[in-house]
């Protein structure tokens, strides 16, 4: 049977089936060095492409537009109302009362004069306020970054010897810890905060918390001699040698007794959200109690150390102070550079933390800029690192705030206290400021997140691990560097 040219030309549905479509793309073309290199620049540093809005607008409108993106304050402030601020008022009142006590106490962990401590929240709060993207971070010291800074600091100067040299390389330090996080927000190198995992976070905090509130034995005990080394060794070594004529029963009792107080409406605020503001305001009672009931007994007389004069006024300028030059501006960078870099990993985790419960986004790159223009305006006005505060910035949350307005309420009540109440601390036994920053720190201490670790990567968990006990037994420089490289090592 012959087959016709039809059926010659027919193909078998089975072989056009079989043979994958195959499209062919063309090679692009061939651009010119100059522009391939603005091309994969433009893509590494801007892939959301940040500059879009300007498009197509009027130099008029261009200008608003920079000031908005320079200063949120600018674009959030004309949907300000009085609503927001009730929220914001109550809210910023609360966290003030938090923050004095431990702005006193975080300034000891620094090995500066308390009326530092204040300084911080004082500047760098409104600054904060301007330029900052999140509603709901709360500025100031912070318990891990002070012990850092006092740790790094005290090894290269003497603070008692040499506390004028220590104050400068301290506002050094706080200079280019803000450069050093301007820096990564405008070059928007956020990536390299990721060399400190979360499982490594994890472990160094609770470390750091571990570290500090072994310091505090020092006032807690009343101890007047005491090591300067940080590890658990040193520090109970120290404590168990002093123990037959150091230790002062009277600053023992005062110690004890708030500590349990704290402990107590600690408890409170746990069990029940609604109670949040008695843990917020129980440092500032035990403070007044206590000041109080040394004052009326002079137990002063009887061993129990005292806080004694804090500076009053508002912060002096301290440009002039700031080593640019000589053998202290390359340690100054260097101590500047990890002090700021912790607290940048601080601050952007708390901020992502608020934001993604609120809903909102967070420029992550608008943050860093905040953060780090504070702390060079800081380091200019007798400021040392500030940093968001994870306690106070749960308490500003749970106390209603609407913005940043909370941030300049706070910061308007430290003013105050500067200007007018500062004398008033004179008899503030320094045993009620080791029990709050004890109470303080434990906070920082994550099991839950340690053992979700274990369940889920052993060797993140080792990483974790690894970091405690660097901090612990070693030091707080150790733990970081263990910290980073685990992190190394995990990285493809």
């Amino acid at each position: 049977m012959g087959h016709s040219s039809e059926d010659a030309n027919e193909t078998n549905p089975m072989d056009s089936q079989s043979l994958p479509y195959i499209h062919k793309v063309g090679a692009p073309p061939k651009q010119p060095l100059l522009k391939e290199f603005k091309s994969t620049l433009k893509e590494t540093f801007f892939a959301d492409d940040p500059f879009r809005p300007f498009k197509d607008q009027s130099k008029s409108r261009k200008i608003v537009l920079g000031l908005q993106a320079m200063f949120p304050i600018l674009e959030w402030g004309r949907h300000y109302n009085l609503s927001k601020f009730k929220g914001d008022l109550i809210a910023g009142l609360t966290i003030a009362s938090l923050c004095i006590p431990q702005d006193i106490g975080y300034s000891k962990l620094a090995n500066l004069a308390p009326q530092y401590g204040l300084y911080s929240s004082f500047v760098p709060p409104l600054i904060y306020a301007i330029m900052g993207s999140s509603r709901d971070i709360a500025i100031g010291p912070v318990a891990v970054v002070s012990l850092l800074l006092g740790t790094l600091l005290q090894n290269e100067i003497d603070p008692t010897k040499n506390a004028a040299g220590y104050r400068r390389l301290a506002f050094t330090a706080t200079f280019f810890a803000g450069v050093t996080q301007a820096s990564l927000g405008i070059l928007r190198l956020g990536f390299l905060i990721d060399f400190l995992s979360h499982a490594a976070v994890v472990g160094f905090m609770a470390g750091a918390a571990i570290t500090i509130a072994l310091q505090q034995l020092k006032g807690f005990l009343g101890i007047k001699e005491f090591t300067k080394k940080t590890d658990i060794v040193s520090v109970m070594h120290s404590v168990t040698k002093s123990a037959h004529h150091g230790w002062n029963w009277q600053t023992i009792v005062i110690g004890t007794t708030f500590l349990t107080f704290l402990l107590f409406a600690r408890y409170i605020g746990k069990k029940n959200k609604k109670l949040f503001w008695i843990p917020a305001i129980a440092p500032l009672i035990s403070v007044i109690l206590s000041t109080f009931f040394v004052y009326i007994t002079h137990a002063e007389k009887k061993g129990v150390q005292i806080v004694k004069h804090i500076e009053k006024g508002i912060n002096p300028p301290s440009l002039d102070e700031i080593y640019f030059s000589g053998n202290y501006l390359l340690k100054g960078i260097r101590i500047g550079i990890v002090a700021g870099m912790v607290a940048l990993t601080e601050a952007v985790a708390i901020g992502r933390t608020f934001a993604s419960m609120k809903d909102y986004q967070l420029d992550g790159n608008k943050e860093m800029v905040a953060l780090g223009t504070m702390n060079i305006v800081g380091s200019m006005t007798s400021c040392y690192v500030a940093t968001g505060s994870f306690s106070r910035s749960a308490v500003n949350y749970m106390a209603g705030c609407q913005t940043a307005i909370s941030n300049i309420i706070m910061s308007l009540v430290v003013l105050l206290t500067l200007e007018f109440i500062t004398p008033l601390f004179k008899y503030t036994p320094n045993a009620i400021l080791a029990s709050i920053i004890i109470s303080a720190v434990i906070g920082l201490i994550d099991y839950d997140a340690a053992i979700l670790i274990w369940k889920i990567d052993k060797f993140d968990f080792v990483a974790c691990m690894g970091a405690f006990f660097g901090v612990v037994f070693a030091s707080v420089e150790i733990g970081l560097l263990i910290a980073v490289s685990f992190r190394l090592i995990s990285s493809p």
